[in-house]
């Protein structure tokens, strides 16, 4: 069976198996073993409805399975998943640079809509906010761009009273609209720099001083923020042009 294709050439997938194509690439970049009980926790639906889908997206070839049951993005997979994350990113930067919705909020209506532009759109996006390497998280848009990036290290492990600069958000953190709001809410967006107060094992927590004061999150939620030592070189992190940058403040 022939799938619909895109002006680019990628097979149009569903918004169900969309969410899975990025869960499956976000696992697999951390090295994870993504095994489909694994997948079916991450995306919060039952191993069985994770297992039907994963069916779908073996027999279409854009997932295989390896002989110890692990899944793996094929060629074509991978293609999709990184098509689609940097068609999701681009929105996030025009819904939140642009339109001026939250970091939650944001993520959510660019998970609607991925799946609705086309290639001519998407590069015309990409060309408005000055072609971004990340999502507005922080996160490589591709392979190129990570291949290019420091690994940073978990906020978690940061040493206390040491000073820290915000370098991305973790896709798995991006999953956590409670964890997203409360970061966007404490300032702490890449690029941000931080001084890192205590870190308590006994009390499972850190507290950082940020541009808007002191707060703590605990350290299995910090782990998922990556830092980079002192402050980093501000050439890291994209800037969306500024006339671009002035639509927001001109709408507010």
């Amino acid at each position: 069976m022939h799938r619909k294709r895109d002006d680019a050439g990628i097979p149009e997938v569903s918004e169900a198996a969309q969410a899975y194509l990025l869960a499956l690439r976000a696992m697999t970049a951390l090295g994870d073993r993504a095994m489909t009980a694994a997948l079916a926790r991450r995306l919060g639906v039952s191993v069985q409805a994770a297992s039907e889908m994963v069916g779908r997206l073996v027999n279409d070839g854009f997932v295989g399975v390896e002989r110890d049951r692990a899944l793996r993005l094929t060629a074509a997979g991978t293609s999709a998943a990184d098509t689609i994350f940097r068609r999701h990113a681009l929105l996030e930067w025009l819904l939140i640079r642009v339109i001026g919705l939250g970091w939650a909020e944001s993520d959510e209506e660019a998970a609607r809509l991925q799946g609705a532009i086309s290639p001519r759109v998407e590069e015309a996006i990409a060309e408005l906010l000055g072609d971004p390497p990340t999502c507005p998280h922080g996160n490589p848009i591709d392979a190129a761009s990570a291949r290019r990036r420091p690994v940073g290290i978990p906020l978690s492990e940061a040493s206390p009273d040491s000073e820290v600069t915000v370098f991305r958000i973790t896709e798995e953190a991006e999953e956590d609209a409670e964890l997203l709001a409360y970061l966007e809410q404490a300032g702490l967006l890449p690029g941000t720099v931080a001084r890192v107060v205590e870190v308590s094992t006994a009390l499972d927590s850190i507290t950082l001083e940020g541009p808007r004061g002191r707060s703590t999150m605990g350290l299995r939620p910090a782990g998922l923020v990556r830092v980079l030592p002192g402050r980093a070189d501000p050439m890291l992190f994209h800037h969306v042009p500024p006339w671009v940058a002035a639509l927001a403040h001109a709408k507010g």
